[in-house]
């Protein structure tokens, strides 16, 4: 099993996931929006297709942070 931190810049929940889960999936059922912004495994920026992929494709095997990040330009 993952400890997974999945989130966005405004919420946060920790899940405790089936390694052969996909990104998607853990997004979805944790109620994160993953369609603004970059997403981030571990601090790599994902490309298209990898939310389809699951958490032992990318050799996750212990712990990790999925994020959703927006970047927003300050004035």
């Amino acid at each position: 099993m993952i400890k997974a931190t999945l989130g966005n810049n405004v919420k946060r929940k920790t899940e405790i996931l089936d390694p052969n889960t996909t990104l998607r999936k853990a997004l979805e059922d944790a109620e994160i929006d993953y369609t603004r912004g970059i997403m981030n495994l571990d601090g790599s920026t994902l490309s298209p297709g990898d939310l389809d992929k699951t958490f032992a494709d990318f050799g996750i095997t212990e712990k990790c942070f999925l994020l959703n990040v927006v970047k927003a330009d300050n004035a």
